[in-house]
């Protein structure tokens, strides 16, 4: 299975998960802020690649924003900390270093959505798959 292969795999699947028109999704769409999901719809979106691929993807494994509720440590004044970013980066070594490095310079926590895109998806499925 090529990349492309899993790109457009992961574009269907999105398409029909989020309602969505097929020229909305696109490699460096966001999840939250260009298609629209919600946190329900991320929950839909595991479960339908690991139908599609035939794959077990572990609750917060491709989506880990939960590892920041109610420890201070991690976040402070809506901020993601250094020990945070850390942490982020050890549970998606399968994000984009440029755009990772991008959210490091304004760490707020409501902008991390923005690190779900379909290229992460992409990208954690080569992982996962050993393409």
């Amino acid at each position: 299975m090529t990349q492309d292969d899993i790109y457009q795999k992961v574009k269907a699947t999105l398409v029909d998960a989020l309602n969505r028109d097929d020229d909305e999704v696109t490699p460096s769409s966001r999840l939250q802020a260009d298609l629209g999901a919600e946190s329900i719809d991320f929950l839909d979106i595991v479960f339908r690649l690991e139908r599609e691929f035939g794959i077990k993807i572990p609750r917060g494994e491709l989506f880990p924003e939960s590892i920041f509720q109610g420890d201070p440590s991690l976040v402070a004044g809506g901020k993601i900390t250094d020990k945070g970013l850390a942490e982020l980066r050890d549970k998606m070594p399968f994000a984009d270093p440029a755009e990772m490095d991008k959210f490091a310079a304004d760490p707020k926590l409501d902008n991390m959505g923005d690190l779900f895109t379909v290229n992460l998806i992409v990208r954690y499925l080569k992982s996962k798959l050993g393409v």
